[in-house]
């Protein structure tokens, strides 16, 4: 069962499911060995065990893996893992034609030509191919984003052969040719059919046969008339209404014989829409020679017996057989669903078989009588050519003129005829009375139509009335591959080798000079001699090649040895950084921008980072005396550490708000990040203070214990001095 995320192929990783269909399912998936998204489609579960679904699922991915167009949805890949069986094919992002016909309800004019005649391309490189498709219809034809139309889902396509092709898996019923219908041979006319119906539908918005059931619809495609589409949108060009007409005729010869036919005429319908220039195709009378059943020998013989009818249905001689195919795989295809419908077909019974023989009997005499005509015919011609009634020299000179006499049995000179026309050869040997006789060889001397040998001789004597045989020219079968073709799309190319008489085989390449879907190469080169007929194998361009390469393991090499490994392996360097590493010595690379071992494109860029080595840790202790508490700070974080504030101290000979003291002595080599504790001064320690002596209050108006005596003392001799101290040195 696939999950997302689940690989498949060890390769496609699946993301998400996108759609589902009668019996896979889609997914989007991511190609890690290409580095690019696909498309995945698995087989459902439930048909694993069913051998003839597991058979068309293969049978889709080898007829679409041969087909390499842009008009068709590549296939990479196809696999088998456990019970998945899965196809890997190429992501179109965009929608079905029937969705955008849905949503735009019916497109214009110039849009439905322009996606028909890209459809029509590529069913146009799978018949080629010789594989008919057989389900076209707007649910496998995808628009991408960019407007580039492409057909899908081969998954009940054939491969056409010289034999006749049947088929016991019907189409969708609503775009299925009359011919699958029926249960009976299909080629490549009916994928015409089924793009005639689905240019219908883009026209008019609807398709031309509804019924209550697949049966009813399948009968009207057999049996119904088709609704002119102009009867339902006038506007459509008469051009593009008889391609739609022709493409969509009940029987395959009346419709195009190829598609090429089918793109010339869109074309053309695209420059003149209302030009009436399609024209019809009759009933081919000359088809393949086909074995009659006893049955069939039975109603041909009733049929004649009851005066030209069959089961009831007038025929005429000149359509009987198709009468006579067409009814019988009609009967043969409603037998098949009698009982679901509800219908009955009785056999009618030869109630006339002695007038058959009668008949028989009839048809032999007229078939002799025609036999004898013929032979005699034939013995008059030859007769004629080769002179056997020619009595005219026998005859009298009473039944002829003299000069008639003259001319009969007298000889005249041979012309030179080589080079010439037939046209102008005939009218130069009419008054000589010669004929001529032909034959066809190729030569390298003369031209197409021109005479290239002549049986007698220029000056040669030769009798009236004989017949003379000349060889014409069919051309040279000498050609050349054209010189011009590079650079010229597919169907330039195509157009150029069919004028040169050469068949164009395609295949793709890579180029990086030619754009892609354009020639980049020709086998056998440009200017080659060829033979008419020849193939040549025209490469288109698949635009430049995604190479890729494998991303080498750099880890622990050196930055030389890494840079030259990119360059074997075809990568470009990208930036070389350097950093630490506890791994890696220093010099050797420590890590890569991409894993090694990884797949990615040729010239992808890969960086890698170069270890330095260890990365030393250890830091030195700066000095900081002196500092200021911030400035202290930021130095300390600048060296990588951290600091820490402790407690002020008392100091004599450091200011106030200054550092003191360190935890650690300046110069101390300490781990990156250690914390380092500072001490900031508070000052010198104050000094303890001394206890004051007592004093009284003294009162406002103290009153003197003994008051001295009002009048002043008289002056002091002593100069205010105590009485007792000593007196001053009169010496001095």
């Amino acid at each position: 069962m696939v999950r997302l995320g689940m690989f498949l192929g060890d390769r496609y990783e699946i993301l998400e499911k996108i759609g589902s269909g009668g019996m896979s399912e889609v997914y989007r998936a991511r190609d890690h060995r290409l580095n690019r998204d696909v498309a995945v489609k698995v087989l459902k579960q439930e048909f694993n065990s069913d051998r003839s679904f597991i058979g068309k699922f293969r049978t889709e991915a080898h007829a679409a893996a041969c087909l390499s167009h842009p008009n068709i949805v590549h296939v990479f890949d196809v696999g088998d893992e456990e019970d998945i069986h899965y196809i890997v094919m190429e992501l179109v992002e965009g929608i079905t034609l029937k969705t955008y016909i849905s949503r735009k309800g019916k497109l214009e004019i110039r849009e439905t030509i322009g996606i028909a005649m890209q459809v029509a391309q590529g069913i146009e490189a799978a018949h080629e191919q010789h594989i008919v498709h057989r389900d076209i219809k707007p649910q496998n034809i995808i628009i991408s984003r960019d407007g580039k139309v492409k057909v899908t889902d081969f998954g009940i396509a054939k491969a056409a052969t010289n034999e006749t092709i049947t088929s016991s898996t019907m189409g969708s019923v609503h775009y299925i040719s009359p011919e699958q219908a029926r249960g009976g041979y299909c080629d490549e006319r009916s994928d015409i059919y089924s793009l005639g119906i689905t240019m219908y539908e883009m026209l008019t918005g609807r398709v031309p046969f509804e019924g209550d059931s697949a049966v009813s619809v399948a009968l009207l495609h057999i049996q119904g008339e088709m609704v002119s589409p102009r009867q339902y949108e006038p506007m459509i060009p008469v051009s593009l209404e008889k391609i739609v007409l022709k493409c969509t005729q009940k029987k395959p010869e009346m419709r195009y014989r190829t598609v090429t036919e089918l793109i010339e005429n869109l074309k053309r319908a695209l420059m003149t829409p209302d030009e009436d220039f399609v024209r019809m195709n009759g009933v081919n009378s000359n088809g393949p020679t086909r074995v009659m059943s006893q049955d069939e020998v039975n109603q041909i013989r009733s049929g004649a017996a009851m005066g030209g009818r069959v089961n009831g249905t007038e025929y005429r001689d000149d359509a009987y057989d198709e009468y006579v195919d067409d009814r019988e795989e009609e009967e043969k295809y409603l037998q098949d669903y009698e009982e679901e419908e509800g219908m009955f077909f009785d056999d009618e019974e030869d109630d006339e078989e002695e007038e058959g023989r009668k008949s028989d009997r009839i048809y032999a005499i007229v078939g002799i009588a025609v036999a004898v005509v013929i032979v005699l015919l034939a013995l008059f011609i030859m007769g004629k050519t080769f002179g056997w009634f020619d009595f005219s020299s026998k005859k009298g000179t009473d039944e002829t003129s003299p000069s008639e006499t003259e001319s009969v049995g007298t000889e005249v000179l041979m012309p030179d005829l080589l080079g010439k026309t037939l046209d102008a050869a005939e009218k130069e040997l009419e008054p000589l009375d010669l004929e001529l006789k032909l034959s066809y060889s190729e030569s390298g001397d003369y031209e197409d139509g021109q005479i290239m040998e002549q049986e007698f001789p220029e000056g040669t004597p030769v009798k009236r009335h004989t017949v003379v045989k000349v060889t014409v020219s069919k051309g040279s079968k000498e050609t050349k591959v054209p010189d011009d073709l590079i650079g010229m799309t597919r169907e330039q190319a195509l157009k150029a080798l069919r004028d040169a008489g050469l068949e164009p085989e395609f295949d793709e390449i890579y180029s990086d000079t030619v754009e892609e879907g354009k020639v980049a190469k020709v086998s056998p080169g440009l200017g080659t001699a060829a033979t008419i007929g020849d193939k040549v194998t025209v490469y288109l361009s698949k635009g430049e090649e995604t190479k890729t390469a494998t991303v080498p393991k750099l880890l622990g090499k050196t930055e030389a040895r890494a840079k030259q490994e990119l360059t074997d392996a075809k990568l470009d360097v990208g930036s070389v950084t350097k950093d630490y590493s506890n791994d890696y010595e220093e010099g050797e690379v420590m890590s890569q921008s991409i894993q090694g071992g990884s797949t990615v494109e040729e010239g992808t860029k890969v960086s890698f980072v170069v270890s330095r080595g260890k990365k030393d840790t250890t830091v030195r202790l700066p000095d900081v005396l002196g500092y200021s508490e911030a400035d202290a700070i930021a130095t300390i974080r600048g060296a990588g550490l951290e600091p820490v504030v402790g407690s002020s101290v008392y100091s004599d000979s450091v200011p106030v708000g200054l550092v003191v003291e360190m935890e650690h002595d300046p110069g101390t080599k300490l781990e990156a990040g250690t914390t380092v504790e500072i001490y900031v001064s508070k000052g010198p320690r104050p000094t303890e203070p001394t206890e004051p002596e007592p004093t009284n209050p003294t009162p406002e108006n103290p009153e003197p214990e003994n008051p001295e005596p009002t009048n002043p003392a008289p002056a002091d001799p002593n100069g205010g001095q105590s009485p007792d101290a000593p007196l001053p040195d009169q010496n001095m």
